[in-house]
């Protein structure tokens, strides 16, 4: 019945909202047994999202919560050495750089003969001119593997033909990057916000989620990164070096907009319609104490489902349907802090306590960056400075009379360092371990929501030494946090200028 309903949808509508209006699951059919495990602040959250998303049991024995950079890469590499079948990689870009990591995906292909690789990377960022250019650094394994390694690159369509004759390389990563960070081989997938280069390795701070035996998992992430290959670049390798083309002649890369939306779009109905059907044994839920809902926003493409989720959640924290004893507390943070308006809407509107980590000017990627992009830590700064005008103006802040209801805003600074973490985490109190967290490629910002393409997910679980994990996770960001500082700097006019121009850009 529900193949048959997601058949019926699917040959009468064409968008995310009537795909999702007409897929009707019932509130039974989508209640997992491991529903009633869960802290009672997110119990119902969880099954009503159930009805609406994908989503996955997973033994928390299997997932890993990793913390330094140095961690990441050797974790990657592992992956990647493990490999039999496929290795699948998402990442904005690969450094230019990368000799070992590059080295390592050709030892793993060489020592495979049925092994396949497969990159979804950013179109513009990928290809910057130069000698240095990401893209060139790939064309040994291109060439070396010419029938298992698969390449795609995404356009953003937001730029216009004719735009991109006009908006010069770097400038164009503006209007939408394809941002989401999948780093996975066979069953084993490690979720992200960090991209493959150097800094990402070594002292540029994110946050790793490895899942460890998960094939519905690492399929679900593989077919997700294939859906989008169909609207992108394909990647040859000619004499003259990287050739790209086009293949569905059916549509202009800068017109993909109805058919990404259509086929996102049936794409998590198809999953949905799985865990909808999928049945384990009693054995097998017992064990399973984590559920995952992966979300995508793709604001460009009308799929909004990240925003969707945070919506439910917060209208189920004010309606007070779980203990009326507990006051839940949020952990938020974001290397790129500029809350889209609806984000900050449900913040100020809620009545959920919120601690907010930013990142200080220092430790912003761009700090010191030449021309343009030298100015955008001040923008961002410029940005904190209306958010905390607005928490003050709604009587959220912490300096007020203190209370769980409160809002703060730190700031982080290591010396060497920069800060890419994104992602928030849900505690029952103040004094409680959290018991959901969201994690991803998000920077929870308007640009994540409205102009890059991304991939999130939202996790649950009641497992005491993975809310253990989570906790020390939010522990070691709040280490090098110190008080926010944004409201002693100056923001220069033609900075405030810029971002009144291109705000949504940041």
């Amino acid at each position: 019945m529900l193949a048959a309903a997601y058949i019926n949808v699917c040959r009468h509508s064409n968008t995310h909202r009537a795909l999702l209006k007409c897929f009707t699951v019932s509130k039974c059919a989508r209640n997992f047994s491991i529903t009633r495990k869960f802290d009672p602040t997110i119990r119902e959250f969880v099954s009503r999202l159930a009805q609406k998303q994908p989503s996955f049991r997973v033994a928390s024995k299997d997932v890993h919560v990793l913390s330094q950079p140095s961690e990441f890469y050797k974790n990657l590499l592992n992956i990647i050495r493990r490999a039999r079948q496929r290795i699948f990689l998402s990442s904005l870009y690969i450094g230019f750089s990368e000799t070992e990591l590059i080295n390592a995906l050709d030892d793993a292909l060489r020592r495979n003969p049925g092994l396949h690789l497969y990159l979804n990377l950013d179109y513009n960022r990928s290809t910057r001119p130069g000698p240095s250019s990401p893209i060139l650094s790939l064309l040994p394994l291109l060439r070396n593997y010419e029938h298992r390694v698969h390449i795609s690159l995404f356009r953003s369509p937001k730029l216009s033909a004719t735009m991109t004759k006009v908006v010069p390389p770097r400038l164009n990563e503006g209007w939408g990057t394809w941002h989401a960070k999948i780093y996975g081989s066979d069953d084993e997938v490690m979720i992200s916000g960090a991209n493959l280069n150097k800094a990402y390795f070594s002292n540029r701070q994110d946050r790793y989620l490895h899942f460890s035996a998960q094939p519905a998992l690492a399929d679900y992430c593989f077919s997700f990164l294939q859906t989008v290959s169909g609207f992108s670049y394909r990647v040859l390798a000619t004499s003259d070096g990287p050739a790209l083309h086009w293949e569905d002649t059916s549509v202009l890369p800068w017109q993909i907009q109805s058919k990404a939306e259509h086929v996102l779009s049936q794409f998590q109905m198809k999953q949905l319609s799985s865990s909808v059907s999928s049945t384990s044994s009693e054995e097998q839920a017992n064990s399973s104490d984590v559920v995952i809902f992966p979300v995508i926003q793709a604001g460009q493409f009308n799929i909004r489902e990240e925003e969707r989720t945070l919506s439910m959640l917060f209208d189920h924290l004010a309606s007070r349907e779980y203990c009326l004893d507990q006051e839940p507390v949020m952990n938020l943070t974001s290397g790129y802090f500029g809350l889209s308006k609806e984000y900050q809407d449900l913040i100020l509107k809620s009545n959920v306590g919120c601690s907010i980590i930013a990142a200080s000017p220092k430790v912003n990627g761009f700090y010191g960056s030449g021309g343009l992009s030298g100015l955008i830590p001040e923008g961002y700064t410029l940005l904190e400075k209306r958010f905390m005008s607005a928490v003050r103006a709604a009587g959220r802040l912490s300096s007020n009379v203190p209370n769980q209801h409160n809002i703060s805003l730190k700031e982080w600074e290591r010396d060497g360092w920069t800060y890419h973490a994104k992602g928030i985490w849900l505690s029952p109190s103040v004094d409680s371990l959290p018991v959901l967290t969201l994690f991803g490629s998000t920077n929870l910002n308007s640009r994540s929501a409205n102009l890059d393409t991304e991939l999130s997910f939202v996790m649950a679980t009641s497992s005491d030494d993975l809310r253990q994990k989570l906790q020390e996770e939010i522990q070691g960001l709040h280490h090098w946090a110190v008080p926010w500082r944004g409201g002693e700097r100056k923001v220069r006019w033609r900075t405030k200028a810029i971002v009144a121009l291109v705000g949504g850009m940041l």
